[in-house]
């Protein structure tokens, strides 16, 4: 936003709007006292939770006098944003921090910081609450104004929130490869039109057409880069460790966090599985291999955790750790719509309809070992891989896996091991 001097310039002059805020820097000794911490705190996160803006510090906004920032105090500045941007907002800022030469008064160059701050994907709280831009001025949000606002950056909108867009990426970040698959042979559309109606990109009020959630989460090669918690974050131990949801203090074996597109974590996950279960021989009528887990249904909960998960829920990832007794998948965000435990074996609900469409035009990989299902993609529309999971379980341990609601923040499946498995390992 006002990416030239000269456009940043004519901002200036005309003062601040919904877009533009100005403020002098002061200082005591090597500290900045000028603007407050938690003002500009506010006035950041506010620009999140509008329509994004930007902040100039070494501008006085009353007479928008060009003042400057001495350049030897400049790293200083910069780190009171970056530290006020993570410590004082919540969830934090990741703004966009320039440094540039602007005239002054009297006409030699100054240098000044322009802070670019996006409209976020989330609604951002600071010291003085949840605020919004309104012209030039900070205000509260009323109840309903922010009720409406976490409506239309969460799940829960008529727009999902996997065909959100995502303000800070561009149709250039989109790797081809990765969104040429979803092209048929029968596709003639062209990029743009091919990108909407998969519900990869959407266009914005300002017409600009921008990826969509689904779309970064799919088609680049790191979607982290643009929402941090798109990842799953794999832990294997020795021995049973502490009760599900209490944490363990056991050893760790083996540990990663798992990014890339969706259809590669759900694969390297099963990797992941497979690398480090244990698997018994039995030599009751031949001999006979008895895994720990049941793959194709390790494989379905895997997949149900990337396609149903809550990507709205900042800083939440799902987490999957690996005792010698049970194995713990924990998916962020609450079960979707009317559905309860009780009846996620029989009813079906997407939170995630543009994910589960393209998950269900992945290929299953054909060349890995842990591949157990006749199944051609990775998405099942029959709404079958809940049942998978719970009878393919309970015949190889002998216990039916539990779903279990967390604080209504999250859900926990617990698969149990086979006995025979889980008695060498103790």
């Amino acid at each position: 936003m006002f990416d030239s001097p000269k456009e940043l310039l004519d901002k200036i002059r005309l003062g601040e709007d919904s877009f533009l805020e100005l403020k002098e820097i002061r200082f005591a000794g090597d500290r900045v006292t000028a603007p407050h911490r938690d003002s500009l705190a506010d006035g950041l996160a506010a620009f999140a939770n509008s329509r994004g803006g930007v902040c100039v510090l070494g501008v006085e906004d009353g007479t928008r006098e060009i003042l400057g920032i001495p350049l030897e105090r400049l790293d200083a500045v910069e780190t009171f944003v970056r530290e006020l941007c993570t410590q004082s907002v919540n969830p934090s800022l990741t703004p966009s921090i320039e440094r540039l030469w602007l005239p002054a008064t009297t006409g030699e160059e100054v240098a000044v910081l322009k802070i670019d701050v996006p409209r976020s994907l989330f609604v951002h709280q600071s010291p003085g609450g949840y605020l919004h831009r309104v012209g030039g001025a900070k205000r509260q949000m009323s109840t309903e104004y922010l009720l409406r606002l976490g409506q239309q950056r969460s799940q829960a909108r008529i727009i999902r929130f996997d065909e959100q867009v995502v303000p800070t990426a561009s149709l250039d970040d989109l790797v081809p490869e990765l969104w040429q698959r979803f092209q048929t042979g029968r596709s003639r559309d062209p990029r743009d039109d091919l990108l909407v109606k998969l519900g990869m990109a959407r266009y914005e009020e300002d017409s600009a057409l921008r990826p969509t959630v689904a779309g970064v989460l799919m088609a680049t090669n790191n979607p982290r880069n643009w929402i941090p918690n798109a990842f799953i974050q794999a832990v294997a131990y020795r021995g049973i460790g502490a009760a599900p949801q209490s944490g363990t203090d056991g050893y760790q074996l083996d540990a990663t966090d798992i990014s890339g597109p969706l259809d590669q974590q759900i694969a390297e996950t099963c990797r992941f599985v497979m690398r480090n279960m244990r698997v018994a021989a039995s030599k009751d009528m031949g001999r006979r291999d008895i895994p720990q887990f049941d793959m194709t249904a390790v494989f379905e909960a895997v997949v149900n955790a990337v396609a149903h998960r809550d990507y709205s829920i900042h800083g939440s990832k799902i987490r999957l750790r690996l005792f010698a007794d049970r194995l713990e998948l924990y998916s962020p965000g609450t079960i979707s719509n009317t559905m309860t435990v009780e009846s996620l074996p029989y009813r079906q609900a997407a939170r995630n309809e543009a994910i589960t469409s393209l998950l269900a035009k992945c290929a299953v990989p054909t060349n890995e070992s842990w591949i157990k299902t006749d199944r051609r993609t990775l998405m099942d529309k029959r709404g079958e891989g809940v049942q998978i999971i719970l009878e393919n379980s309970e015949s190889l341990s002998g216990i039916r896996p539990v779903y279990r609601l967390i604080d209504e923040a999250e859900l926990l499946l617990v698969i149990y091991a086979a006995s025979t498995v889980q008695a060498e390992s103790e």
